[in-house]
């Protein structure tokens, strides 16, 4: 009987923690821009329970979106390690993901994928993604959350 509460309950738990992610967001450019469309009235990333969150200790989401220079690369580090456990990362761009349009071979000083510094949950592509990219890269990390097998986990 008690494994089967704390099945119940654990299960319970990983839907709560699933639908209950608070984020902390960086980057600029027009992927920030996006991920502000997706909060307005039109997506509401609200009713997914996705809220905005300044102080990294409250947060478990980090949406890293825009380029990564190798000078804020040190930032960004320790803003994910200030996180609680569990914590994961949504990569947002091409940008974020690959270097985009300042890639290495362009440009000396941004790092090639933020999944050099941080390890990335979901890979959002798009150039900036559309708010309806973001809202179904939360949706792959709810599932991933909650255990669930997909496939490719890059949207």
């Amino acid at each position: 009987m008690g494994g089967f509460y704390l099945s119940t309950l654990g299960r319970m738990l990983t839907w709560a923690r699933s639908q209950s992610l608070w984020y902390n967001s960086t980057g600029g450019g027009c992927c920030a821009d996006e991920v502000l469309n997706s909060l307005g009235c039109r997506y509401d990333l609200e009713r997914f329970g996705c809220l905005p969150q300044v102080d990294p200790r409250q947060s478990d989401l980090l949406i890293v979106s825009g380029m990564v220079s190798y000078k804020a690369a040190p930032y960004l580090k320790s803003l994910y390690d200030g996180m609680l456990s569990p914590k994961y990362v949504l990569s947002l761009g091409s940008c974020a993901n690959c270097g985009g349009p300042f890639s290495p071979d362009a440009s000396y000083s941004v790092v090639p994928g933020v999944d050099q510094i941080l390890p990335v949950d979901v890979y959002v592509a798009g150039c900036p993604p559309r708010p309806e990219a973001i809202m179904n890269g939360l949706i792959t990390l709810q599932e991933k959350i909650r255990g669930k097998k997909r496939e490719e986990l890059s949207i």
